[in-house]
């Protein structure tokens, strides 16, 4: 049996099953890629709630993990060369998983290369200009009387809304007929944007059929369903 004792992080969250990998995170989009592409793997996990409410982010034992101060963060105890493998940011999981996995990610160079740009393209884009969209929509940025910055953020999103609707024509997915870890960083966020943040008429979401199309594709998947609501609130 595999032994986490010494990461600080277990003394918090202690493992059940330590032979699993363990996920730190919430439903939040950025934590949602990793527990979707988990159940769409099969690899066995075991899930804990950092919950923001109580600050447990900034807490020393989950700092031990990922500094940053963000979710998601794993370890696997059957990392590379068998030795326990601690790892953050959500990108970087989605990379590692499909590679551990031999799943969502094309084993040739070149297409591989291609997904991991979309990927970047969502962790460099998408995510940033669709969470500031939700401060001035539904958070404190609503309260401010100067529109211009939310007005900012959402031309930028439609922007990058438009590029995606481009990709996705002609398309399944954001690499074609195979489903990827692309698709898996980017919808979370489309989701958030229309739902989470009242923003879908906003942004004009109806304007992208494309992303509606396969966002409600997305939705449809079993994986996706569970992954959603990992880890539940207790």
């Amino acid at each position: 049996m595999a032994d986490l004792s010494s990461f600080p992080i277990t003394r918090k969250w202690p493992a059940k099953y330590p032979d699993r990998i363990q996920l730190y995170s919430l439903t939040t989009p950025n934590g949602v890629k990793a527990s979707i592409m988990l159940e769409e793997t099969g690899l066995p996990y075991e899930p804990h709630r950092v919950d923001f409410d109580t600050n447990d982010q900034m807490s020393p034992e989950f700092l031990s993990l990922n500094p940053n101060n963000k979710i998601p963060a794993i370890i696997d105890p059957n990392g590379p060369d068998g030795k326990p493998l601690p790892l953050f940011e959500s990108g970087a999981i989605l990379i590692y998983l499909a590679d551990k996995s031999k799943q969502f990610i094309p084993a040739d160079a070149a297409r591989r290369y291609e997904t991991i740009q979309w990927l970047m393209f969502q962790m460099g884009g998408i995510g940033p200009m669709f969470g500031q969209v939700g401060f001035f929509n539904k958070f404190a940025g609503r309260e401010y009387e100067d529109k211009r910055p939310r007005d900012r953020y959402v031309a930028e999103s439609k922007r990058l809304l438009g590029v995606l609707d481009a990709r996705l024509k002609g398309r399944a997915w954001i690499m074609g007929d195979d489903y990827t870890i692309a698709d898996i960083a980017t919808f979370p966020w489309v989701r958030n944007l229309i739902g989470f943040y009242e923003a879908g008429e906003l942004v004009g979401i109806r304007n992208f059929p494309n992303v509606t199309r396969a966002f409600e594709a997305f939705l449809a998947r079993p994986a996706v369903a569970k992954g959603l609501t990992i880890p539940a609130k207790e």
